[in-house]
């Protein structure tokens, strides 16, 4: 069955996070989600306060940019969280925005070619093997660590173009598809997404989350059946981000805390 997800944007001030955080929990949601956009919140920093505020809800970050960070310092955060929390932590990695890479100076040539590196690096580091690695993006000379997650995490990758979706079933466990409104379009773009799995010779079926932005004042049932058409197409986990209007932004303010009762109530329908 699909999981429900709510999204907190970085629209909402970091001090709003717990009570959104507590209210998703309590409302029975499976997962909640938190942005790294540039330049608002931390999406680590965010993920471990809600994991520490709540005792049961999965929580992703959607998504951290590859150039923000080295590999080594993205495998000991997401091991500590996965030691802290097991079973409930959901990263997520892209290549970010290029216009806000740029501003923050770590801009790349090649984007794909970074994250390509940074994933293949990435999931042996935090299998707690010593890795050495002499990329065009990406170097290590011996590192391992210390504190390796006993349970590996699921590794989400954020894509939208062929390329980076074929890297997703490739390299990743799953995708994250940003635009959940054209079922169609999502369900062609994890097509590719499983055939790269299969090319792979990777068993299983990838994970594949969607954001769906929904005007506020949107009723339960209309959100639950956005919901079904997602997961008939064979979507994994719907994140629900409540906008002002449709191709408005995020809300930002206390409007938040109702809406999860709305999606709450989706679920119900959903997984009734």
């Amino acid at each position: 069955m699909v999981a429900v997800a709510f999204i907190v944007p970085p629209d909402q001030p970091p001090e709003r996070f717990r009570d959104v955080a507590v209210a998703a929990d309590a409302a029975g949601l499976d997962e909640l989600w938190v942005w790294e956009d540039c330049f608002a919140e931390s999406g680590v920093a965010a993920a471990a306060a809600v994991l520490a505020w709540t005792p049961r809800i999965r929580v992703g970050i959607g998504l951290m940019p590859v150039p923000l960070r080295s590999v080594a310092l993205e495998a000991m955060e997401v091991a500590t969280l996965a030691r802290l929390f097991p079973g409930r932590l959901l990263p997520g990695f892209g290549h970010g925005v290029l216009d806000w890479m740029g501003q923050a100076g770590v801009r790349v040539q090649s984007p794909l070619t970074l994250l390509r590196e940074h994933l293949e690096a990435l999931r042996p580091l935090l299998a707690g093997e010593s890795v050495t690695v002499d990329g065009r993006s990406v170097q290590l000379d011996d590192v391992q660590l210390r504190w390796p997650p006993e349970e590996v995490p699921p590794l989400l990758v954020g894509a939208i173009r062929p390329r980076t979706l074929a890297l997703a079933g490739e390299l990743g466990d799953g995708v994250i598809l940003t635009d959940g409104a054209d079922v169609d379009a999502v369900r062609e773009r994890i097509a590719v997404v499983r055939d790269a799995r299969e090319a792979a010779g990777r068993d299983g079926r990838p994970e594949a989350v969607v954001f769906l932005s929904v005007p506020v004042g949107v009723t339960a049932d209309a959100l639950a059946d956005d919901i079904r058409a997602l997961d008939e197409a064979g979507v994994t986990s719907v994140a629900v981000c409540i906008v002002e209007a449709a191709d408005g932004p995020p809300i930002g303010d206390e409007r938040i805390l109702a809406a999860i009762e709305v999606v709450a109530a989706a679920r119900a329908s959903v997984t009734a």
